[in-house]
């Protein structure tokens, strides 16, 4: 409901368009087990989740993920299997004492060049030298849980594009 004695208010959209902004969760990924995965996207599926994707990613990721679609929104589940020893994934199952769990949470932006240089320029603790390619077509880069001196969010974070 308006107020009569106030002009109409301009939707932000127009203000904010150029930013480089986070849109929604991407996905919280979840680490598990080698020779788990299937078992766990199985029980996802029990859960009304939807599987719409799979891919083996290699180069220094070494993982075999699925992602699941949570009801008719845009967020994701991702499950991340370690394919070597060396995976990322597999070291931190291994700090885990053998379990699986949360690998990290990943925001969509709008433009992720944008957003790279910015969080860089504010001294966010960024991984990647830049946005690399990552699954299902999409542009991604991530920031190191200890990512600011002064207030670190504690939790591997990943940016991602739409490709």
């Amino acid at each position: 409901m308006s107020n009569p004695t106030q002009p109409p208010q301009e939707p932000l959209g127009a203000e904010v368009a150029g930013l480089p902004g986070v849109i929604c969760i991407d996905h919280l990924a979840i680490a598990v087990k080698a020779g788990e995965l299937d078992a766990q996207a199985a029980a996802y599926r029990l859960l009304g989740f939807t599987e719409i994707h799979r891919e083996e990613v290699l180069g220094g990721d070494q993982v075999r993920e699925v992602l699941l679609r949570i009801g008719d929104g845009p967020n994701l589940v991702q499950l991340l299997e370690p394919l070597t020893p060396d995976s990322p994934v597999q070291k931190l199952i291994d700090r885990n004492g053998g379990r699986g769990g949360f690998a990290h949470v990943a925001f969509r932006v709008t433009d992720i060049q944008k957003t790279f240089d910015r969080m860089k320029a504010d001294g966010f603790n960024i991984i990647d030298k830049a946005p690399r390619k990552g699954s299902r077509g999409t542009t991604v880069f991530f920031v190191h849980p200890k990512s600011r001196e002064n207030a670190p969010f504690g939790f591997l974070i990943e940016m991602v594009q739409e490709g």
